[in-house]
């Protein structure tokens, strides 16, 4: 083998580490952190996804091209449910978005404008441009509900097969539940009050009220004017 081809043969394998290596270092790496405590977790870009903390029950992760959002029905202990009203509102606007079918997910293309146009990501204040590939999703069992939005499609993609779902809350503390509680009580506790209380007592003091009904008209009439009889 002359020496001519073997300098050709390590061109090319440089290129192919080279390229290997290109890849490999571009390549977006992950952490996994939970959307509920010891609960439901996901993978995030690593050394860059920021926590900006809740709004409402909702919560929301960001980074450089992209915004995680979550909420979970039953973490959610207001009894008019605003965040989960918000979220839902969230969801609708995604979903004006072109649908498209990416590896088993519905994902929605929308322009950064237009999310931005959600009153959430104002309040965040995140500055985004081009287009979005957003993937919702809900789980039933675990209510977790969650929205990726990223500009690179195969990070929204490799997010959303990451989910591992978990379920931390058995108990619904929803509005329903809520107000039949309070419901319960109120009941209980007229129930005690009739229970405890002589009625005939009640008949005799109101049978005992001696109520002179033309003074009580001249006092009213101080008041009102002469009534018509």
């Amino acid at each position: 083998m002359n020496n001519k081809i073997i300098v050709i043969i390590a061109i090319i394998i440089l290129i192919i580490v080279a390229g290997i290596l290109f890849v490999v270092l571009t390549m977006p790496t992950y952490e996994r952190i939970e959307i509920t405590p010891n609960g439901t977790s996901i993978e995030v870009p690593a050394n860059q996804t920021k926590h900006n903390g809740d709004i409402g029950s909702i919560k929301i992760w960001t980074w450089k091209d992209g915004i995680l959002t979550t909420y979970n029905s039953y973490e959610d202990n207001n009894l008019l449910k605003v965040s989960e009203m918000g979220f839902n509102t969230m969801s609708e606007i995604i979903k004006n978005g072109e649908k498209q079918n990416i590896d088993g997910f519905t994902c929605y293309v929308i322009n950064a404008d237009e999310l931005l146009k959600i009153q959430i990501f104002e309040i965040i204040k995140v500055n985004y441009n081009g287009k979005f590939y957003c993937i919702p999703l809900d789980n039933q069992t675990t209510h977790d509900n969650i929205i990726i939005c990223c500009k690179d499609q195969g990070m929204a993609v490799h997010m959303a097969k990451s989910v591992q779902y978990k379920l931390v809350y058995h108990n619904n503390p929803n509005a329903l539940s809520t107000v039949k509680n309070m419901t319960g009580d109120l009941q209980s506790k007229a129930n005690d009050i009739i229970n405890n209380t002589n009625l005939s007592d009640i008949k005799s003091t109101i049978e005992g009220i001696d109520i002179n009904l033309d003074d009580a008209k001249g006092k009213i009439e101080q008041y009102t004017g002469k009534l018509p009889i």
